[in-house]
Formats: structure tokens, C-alpha cells, sequence
């Protein structure tokens, strides 16, 4: 084959290309690369019903202990104590935890999607993206 030859071929595939008719030219907008996955702990809000309940269930309890002035300390003691752990199980109680997977996309587009649940996509996954829903390819 000859140069002058061998520049057409090239030219031609060129305006192939260019004019779309290999999809491996172009880069595709539903498909990428995972290129991150994390665990997002959040912690939650209290409403104060916990701390509220909690104080009440440790003064009673602490109320139980001793007499006289020490009854009176272990009655604050456990209403404070009860109050901060009720608080705290709220707290728990209302966290969330979502996974984030990032793509890089073929287009050079970034694209975030989060789930409730644990997922099996890893970095370097290849993506394609159908109806809003994630599909290893």
C-alpha cells in the first residue's frame, strides 16, 4: 500500500468517525467508570423525647438508692445520666447511613447515586446507566 493510499483509508475512517457511524468513536452519556464508593454515616436529629424520657426512667431509678441527702444526689444523678443516654439512643436511633457510588462518565460527565442499602459496585466497575438505575456491564 502506498502513502497516498494509506492517508485516504486514514481520512476516511476520520470522517466515519466524525460523522458517528461507530459508536466506539463517541462516548456514550449512559456509560462510565466507577470512580468512587463511600459510606456516609448521619447522625440524627433529637427531638428531645429521648432525654426527656431518659431523665425520668434515671431519676426513678436513682431515687432507689440510699436515703436522706445521698437519695437526693442519686436522684439528680440518675435523671442526668438518664437524660444524656436517652438523648444519645434518639440520636441513634434516628441516623442514616447512605452509599455513594460516583462515576466518571464516557462523556466526561460526573454523576452521583446514592442507596439505602450496601452495594456490589467497586472502583474501576464499567457502568451503564438505564432508566436512572445502575447495570454492570
Amino acid at each position: 500500500m502506498n502513502h497516498k493510499s494509506g492517508f485516504s483509508m486514514a481520512l476516511a475512517a476520520v470522517s466515519l468517525c466524525a460523522s458517528g457511524a461507530f459508536a466506539a468513536c463517541s462516548p456514550a452519556p449512559d456509560c462510565g467508570t466507577v470512580v468512587d464508593v463511600q459510606t456516609v454515616k448521619t447522625e440524627g436529629q433529637s427531638s428531645g423525647g429521648g432525654a426527656v424520657l431518659g431523665g425520668i426512667v434515671g431519676g426513678v431509678i436513682g431515687h432507689q438508692v440510699g436515703s436522706g441527702r445521698g437519695n437526693t444526689v442519686a436522684t439528680v444523678a440518675g435523671a442526668a445520666g438518664g437524660a444524656y443516654a436517652g438523648n444519645q439512643i434518639e440520636k441513634n436511633k434516628n441516623s442514616t447511613t447512605t452509599y455513594v457510588v460516583k462515576l466518571k462518565m464516557d462523556n466526561g460527565a460526573s454523576r452521583t447515586f446514592n442507596f439505602s442499602q450496601p452495594t456490589s459496585f467497586q472502583i474501576g466497575d464499567k457502568i451503564k446507566v438505564v432508566d436512572k438505575k445502575l447495570t454492570k456491564q
